[in-house]
């Protein structure tokens, strides 16, 4: 037997499907999207976010409002995920991508009350987006090293004071130029790069320095406190007397027997630090804790120590020396052993700083600034601009910024549409009106009217071209090459196909099920409106 509104086998399950189901997936969509509109462009606004304890982060960055966020519906999380995968792979965009989904949907609800049937829909959102990767492959330009920091700069654009934004695109321009040679794919730029915040000074003095640098001092004060080169060894371990086992015990049988363990464990440290002393090691950093009987034996063999160090600034003190870790100083090699130019201590704010520079390349962002909340937003702003600089170097090509290439697009595939037969020509007029939310949006930030923006652009465009974008500086319409107000062309595509995804997945839902048994699951009364 079934029951007319749930399988049997559902009983403890609440389930909406149907219209009700994709409705309320949209309204949840439409709601994440709200938090973060206003955010989008140079003249975007802050968010100031209020954790439990009280403490306040202000961030104009949308992945970052997105991820702190509390948000418990399955939708909304798709969003965010959607969001961070862009942030991931094109470290710009973020905001875009959700507005773009949150469109999509809205216009293809409109489609399924008109009587479109959602595969339809997810058909010919598919076939635009194919076409919209065509025509932004045929507008783009390749860029040349000026326009490298225009695009920098216009990625920075509202994320905070130009100043700083301009400082730390130069900043990250250098960086990700240094990272040319190197091999490492996109994720490069997170493991070369250090980010180190320092609570001394203006974030106007952030800089960028070789080498590692990071939060340490050498074991024993009476070690040099400098050093203009030597042999480093890395040691992911110890350098420990043996312990016991928590349960482990020893049996004395006879006098002295406890006093010779200790002696031969101490043996143990010495015959460990002649080793390192006979490879000719200056400087050794451990993983772990290093024994107080070793610290005066190492500083008696001229070995400067390091210890506690964290996986990765061991992992790029290694590509920086060419050291290769092992796991113990027993079985260290001299094919293990790197070599360092330079090592340099010094206080900063209170605070012991080093570091270690060598020929493998690494680099340390030093973040500074007045309060942890300002520091931390520079790292972001520099994450920002180094993740697109950095793939800016393998993927020169870049399009008009300002909301003109989505103004374009939108124009192409109005016409493309034509071109179609049967309802999947409505799905791309829609996916086409979504599009052109972007400089809709972008007008709205700027105080400006959003409708006589959209038609002027449009006109313009259709008599001067795709590069044609709306100033929202000076209020005219002008060729966006000349002005330097650029896309990179693999942030925008990446954010057309991750909201094209995202919209797709959550319009092949048609059936939602939630555990009765969870205090927190919602309760859908019908169809709401959106």
């Amino acid at each position: 037997m079934v029951e007319s509104d749930h399988d049997v086998a559902l009983e403890d399950t609440d389930r909406i499907h149907g219209r009700t189901a994709l409705v309320n997936n949209v309204k949840a969509a439409s709601s994440l999207a709200g938090a973060i509109r206003s955010t989008l462009g140079p003249k975007g606004l802050d968010k100031m976010l209020v954790d439990g304890d009280g403490s306040a982060l202000v961030t104009n960055d949308g992945v970052t409002v997105l991820e702190e966020a509390n948000v418990e519906h399955p939708t909304a999380r798709l969003l965010i995920d959607a969001s961070s995968s862009q942030d991931r792979s094109a470290r710009d965009g973020t905001t875009t991508t959700v507005l773009l989904v949150a469109e999509m949907l809205q216009n293809a609800l409109e489609l399924v009350r008109m009587g479109v049937h959602p595969s339809i829909i997810v058909n010919g959102y598919s076939i635009a987006l194919e076409e919209a990767i065509k025509e932004t492959e045929r507008v783009s330009r390749e860029s040349d090293g000026e326009q490298k920091s225009q695009v920098i700069r216009t990625s920075l654009q509202g994320k905070g004071d130009s100043s700083v934004c301009s400082l730390i695109a130069s900043l990250a321009i250098e960086a990700a130029d240094r990272l040319v040679e190197m091999e490492g794919g996109d994720d490069l730029e997170r493991i070369v790069v250090k980010r180190l915040q320092v609570g001394e000074g203006a974030v106007m003095d952030s800089s960028l320095v070789n080498g590692l640098m990071l939060l340490k001092s050498r074991v024993d004060a009476n070690s040099p406190e400098n050093s203009d080169g030597g042999v480093v060894a890395i040691i992911d371990g110890g350098l420990e007397q043996a312990k016991l086992e928590t349960d482990a015990s020893i049996e004395v049988s006879s006098i002295g027997i406890l006093q010779e363990f200790h002696e031969r464990s101490r043996g143990n440290l010495q015959k460990q630090v002649a080793h390192l002393s006979s490879l000719g090691v200056n400087l050794l950093v451990v993983r772990d804790g290093i024994d107080d009987e070793a610290v005066t034996q190492l500083t008696k063999a001229g070995i400067v120590a390091y210890r506690r160090f964290e996986r990765s600034d061991m992992d790029l003190l290694s590509r920086i020396t060419g050291a290769r870790p092992t796991r113990s100083v027993s079985g260290l090699g001299e094919s293990d052993l790197g070599t360092y130019s330079k090592r340099v201590e010094e206080r900063i704010a209170d605070v012991n700083h080093t570091l270690i520079e060598g020929d493998g390349g690494g680099m340390t962002l030093v973040a500074r600034g007045s309060s942890p909340a300002i520091r931390e937003e520079a790292i972001r702003i520099f994450d920002d601009a180094i993740g697109v600089a950095h793939r800016l170097n393998s993927r020169p090509g870049v399009l008009p910024g300002g909301g003109a290439i989505q103004s374009h697009l939108a124009r192409h595939l109005r016409s493309f549409s034509q071109s179609q037969s049967g309802r999947e020509q409505l799905a791309i007029e829609a996916y086409a009106s979504a599009l052109e939310s972007i400089p809709r949006i972008l007008a709205e930030n700027a105080g400006r009217d959003p409708v006589e923006i959209i038609l002027s652009l449009s006109a313009d465009q259709r008599e001067s071209g795709a590069w044609i974008g709306f100033d929202l500086q000076s209020g005219e319409n002008c060729d966006m090459g000349e002005m330097g107000i650029l896309d990179t062309e693999f942030v925008v595509r990446h954010a057309l196909s991750g909201a094209t995804e995202a919209a797709i997945g959550v319009l092949r839902i048609d059936d939602v099920l939630w555990a009765r048994t969870d205090p927190s699951t919602p309760v859908w009364d019908g169809e709401a409106e959106v």
